[in-house]
């Protein structure tokens, strides 16, 4: 009988040859403050921007946007007294302009 040596790879050369998946990363949380609310206060108090702020109980307030904080916003009314509005009452603002509807065209004129 021949005395046979069986031969076994090391763990090490086996790890080299097998394909290396890496791990899924992780899903990044998303951040808690985005600053997107910031830069739109910039941008209108910059350009001094006609804003309608329509406050929760069906108000309109029509002015500029002149400064903003954590809480609230001051709002510069031309034919009114400033306000300082708290957020937690605006529902929504938008800018003057685009409560205007756009012209009709009528199209029987064009043709």
């Amino acid at each position: 009988m021949v005395n046979r040596k069986l031969i076994r790879p090391s763990l090490s050369e086996i790890k080299d040859q097998m394909p290396r998946y890496a791990p899924m990363p992780r899903k990044r949380v998303p951040p808690e403050v985005t600053n997107a609310e910031n830069y739109y206060y910039i941008k209108q108090m910059a350009a001094k921007t006609p804003m309608i702020v329509k406050l929760i109980d069906g108000e309109e307030i029509r002015g500029v946007i002149e400064w903003y904080d954590k809480n609230c916003i001051k709002v510069h009314r031309s034919d009114a007294p400033n306000l300082l509005i708290l957020k937690h009452v605006i529902k929504y603002m938008y800018k003057q302009n685009e409560d205007q509807e756009p012209d009709e065209v009528d199209l029987e004129q064009m043709e």
